[in-house]
């Protein structure tokens, strides 16, 4: 690993970060000058970034929906694109919502809603502890977050009050997890971003007990890719729910919807 004797200019750092291969150096560079507390920081932050490791891990923040959301090593990254689904989301959300944040990861997607609504009651879970304690800084007095897989560590009182359900589940085929970019298939938990055959067994195990805790009116959302979109729909009407597809071509990104009837 190559190391870099502070101080560091702004233009040294750019030349550094541009070698390594980052396409937007000179951002990277302003932020990593406006986070490090010191010249040696600096450097130590210099070096992991250009061996490779995600900005947003070096930094320990990533912006999401307008916050800064900690993010430690080891923990899934929120995606930007991931920002329509909790845009639907709020749309979505009743006054005084119940919202359940399943695979929470950082937890961004339920801390962002949450600041969005007036009155929540916010419960989220992942089965990484790495991301269940950085969710929890997240998080914070917001609500709770709960350590195990899917809903079985929710609270059993939850079942038939849920309004919105955020399920941002990991939806990239076992096959092409090796063709993911280094940052995402090196620096992020398997778990987070494997979704098996297909990529949409994660989501099945999400729609068979969906119905269950959503309340009469109550909305389950699920990101995936537009190639999945058709079969995620079908999927989720198979469940009972009245499914919908809402696509953000700014972004990138395809949401899969399934309402409870009332």
């Amino acid at each position: 690993m190559q190391e870099f004797a502070p101080p560091l200019t702004f233009a040294s750092l750019v030349a550094v970060l541009r070698a390594a291969g980052c396409v937007f150096a000179e951002d990277e560079a302003e932020l990593l000058l406006s986070t490090a507390d010191d010249p040696a920081e600096l450097a130590a932050m210099a070096e992991r970034r250009a061996a490779g490791h995600p900005l947003e891990h070096v930094l320990g923040w990533a912006e999401f929906c307008g916050l800064r959301i900690a993010v430690d090593p080891g923990v899934f990254v929120p995606r930007r694109r991931t920002e329509f689904l909790v845009r639907q989301a709020a749309e979505l959300a009743p006054d005084a919502a119940v919202v359940v944040d399943l695979c929470c990861g950082s937890g961004a997607l339920g801390t962002a809603l949450a600041s969005s609504l007036r009155d929540v009651e916010l419960h989220a879970t992942d089965v990484e502890p790495a991301a269940v304690r950085c969710a929890r800084r997240n998080v914070g007095g917001r609500g709770t977050v709960y350590e195990g897989d899917l809903f079985a560590p929710l609270p059993a009182s939850l079942r038939g009050r849920v309004d919105v359900l955020l399920a941002n589940v990991p939806y990239v085929p076992t096959e092409d997890v090796g063709l993911l970019p280094a940052e995402a298939r090196v620096h992020e938990p398997r778990v987070a971003l494997d979704g098996g055959g297909d990529g949409l067994d994660v989501m099945r195990r999400v729609v068979a007990e969906a119905t269950a805790w959503l309340a009469p009116g109550g909305s389950l959302l699920v990101e995936t890719s537009e190639r999945q979109a058709a079969r995620a729909e079908e999927t989720v009407g198979g469940s009972g729910l009245i499914p919908r597809v809402v696509v953000s071509d700014e972004l990138y990104a395809t949401v899969v919807i399934g309402t409870r009837v009332r």
